[in-house]
């Protein structure tokens, strides 16, 4: 890897790095650090009453900001929960006759970005900040690279890195300068808390299923592969868990659940990261219908956990998670939106609904992948609010039971929010001829040269053979949840480490 040329500043810190070493002060000690309070915790805290409890602290954090004030110094660090003001005088770091430490190590070699322990006693300034006056200072890492500078300024903040190489690249300098991003991902642990705690409550099982699969099955997507040396057989990195899921329930659970890591090998943008987070759960003796309540109360139960309120902010809109959501089916929609019905259409008429519609397809693609072009291009967008798209046509839905009541239909829905697909969920098949001769299909759709067409999973076939019960299964996308309870337009902006192009070193 070529190392690019150190800037001046990159090249002044390790000076002082240097220089450090020599006065015998160690850049970089032992990790141990006796840390017992938190800059939040002492805000939120202290008071005239409590200061006692307040006379010896310890805490830690990065240097963000110095006032030099001669004899003392107004510092700010930032911790884990915050920021708060330091108050080091000369004399107290350095109680003998001789300052010449003070002098050389805090005014000369001491930048912002390193990180300090201090020991001392909280008190508020005369303008009225809670403030730690520091007794004793300790450098616990030198920081080789300057951050970038951010203002903040009547409770503003300016200069503020926007820049997305920047913050995608580099996620570690942008969860120090911009608070809010740290904020985002608290809340996505948050989300997925109680997610687990709804579900654990009503007695689903968490389980962990393979990454790494012989078969990339349970969804329409192209895989990424790989190889097993020990066996000498290509393995394929799952892109969805759901016939392992449906293969417990065949083995006697009756609530299974899996916050899944799935990888597809497909397109990026706003709302697509090659790796991502899929919630699976699946429910014996359910239906599609039991599955859009149980949806219901799930999604409004977490935007009340995370956000404290079922209104969501989004942009310049407001998503309502309040129970119950509409239901429309996707012929309606196409109907709605298009002004075609195409429920009873075939795949040629479909073909020329599309070209009608300028609607860009392949001649790979059949009715199921034609249909739901169309409901892409012309439908998706205009479902803001959380709503149910129910009753599939068989061909869209190869694991799904066919309607009781409607030919041609599955009981399936997908549950649109802001335009786009949050959750996928069905009444599963469990025929297993049935099943082999869906997968059947797929092939052929294979062999035309769709290569996101589902392969033949024998061992999930044997599985339904033992008997399946009758089960309601769903997938919620754990990352668009995320980006929509916090606000943010990208699946980026929700990762820690979104998937990037490598970085050009020259």
């Amino acid at each position: 890897m070529n190392h690019p040329p150190l800037s001046e500043q990159e090249q002044l810190r390790r000076e002082k790095l240097a220089e450090l070493i020599i006065l015998g002060i160690d850049p970089y000690p032992a990790p141990l650090y006796p840390v017992n309070r938190y800059s939040a915790e002492i805000k939120n805290q202290f008071t005239e009453e409590t200061k006692e409890s307040f006379h010896e602290v310890c805490l830690a954090g990065r240097i963000m900001s110095v006032r030099d004030m001669g004899k003392a110094n107004f510092a700010v660090i930032q911790d884990a929960q915050g920021r708060i003001q330091l108050y080091i005088k000369r004399d107290d770091i350095c109680p003998s006759e001789d300052k010449s430490l003070y002098d050389i190590v805090w005014k000369k070699l001491i930048d912002i970005g390193d990180i300090i322990g201090v020991k001392g006693y909280v008190f508020t300034t005369k303008t009225g900040e809670t403030s730690v006056h520091v007794r004793e200072l300790t450098l616990l890492c030198k920081s080789l690279r300057p951050l970038p500078i951010v203002k903040e300024a009547e409770g503003q903040t300016f200069d503020a890195v926007t820049d997305p190489e920047f913050k995608y690249r580099q996620r570690y300098a942008d969860l120090i300068i911009n608070p809010a991003v740290k904020e985002t991902f608290n809340k996505r642990t948050k989300m997925i808390n109680a997610i687990r705690d709804f579900l654990n409550e009503r007695g689903a099982l968490e389980v962990d299923t393979p990454v790494l699969q012989s078969i990339p099955g349970g969804a329409a997507a192209r895989p990424f592969t790989t190889h097993h040396n020990a066996l000498d057989i290509p393995l394929y990195l799952r892109i969805a868990n759901e016939l392992y899921l449906k293969r417990l329930i065949v083995g006697g659970f009756d609530w299974v659940y899996e916050f899944s890591r799935n990888f597809r090998n497909e397109g990026m943008d706003r709302t697509h990261n090659p790796e991502f987070t899929i919630l699976e759960f699946y429910t014996a003796y359910k239906d599609y219908l039991w599955m859009m309540e149980t949806t219901e109360q799930l999604l409004e139960k977490t935007a009340l956990a995370v956000c404290g309120t079922t209104e969501i902010p989004l942009g310049d809109k407001t998503i309502s998670f309040k129970a119950p959501f509409a239901r429309v089916s996707i012929f309606e929609a196409i109907e709605k939106h298009t002004g075609i019905d195409v429920s009873r259409m075939g795949e040629e008429q479909l073909r020329s609904v599309c070209k009608q519609l300028l609607i860009p397809i392949e001649d790979s693609m059949g009715k199921g992948k034609l249909i739901d072009e169309i409901f892409g291009a012309k439908c998706e967008k205009n479902y803001v609010q959380p709503t149910f798209i129910i009753d599939y046509p068989v061909e869209m839905s190869p694991l799904t039971k066919k309607h009781r009541e409607k030919d041609g239909l599955v009981e399936r829905f997908e549950l649109m929010v802001n335009g786009k697909e949050l959750a996928n969920a069905y009444s599963e098949l469990n025929d297993p001829i049935d099943q082999r001769e869906r997968f059947e299909e797929q092939v052929k759709l294979m062999e035309r040269g769709d290569d996101e067409a589902m392969f033949i999973d024998y061992d999930f076939l044997r599985a339904l053979e033992y008997g399946m019960p009758p089960t309601s299964g769903i997938g919620i996308g754990i990352d668009r949840l995320c980006m929509l309870l916090t606000n943010n337009a990208s699946i980026q902006d929700v990762l820690l480490f979104p998937q990037l192009r490598p970085e050009n070193r020259e």
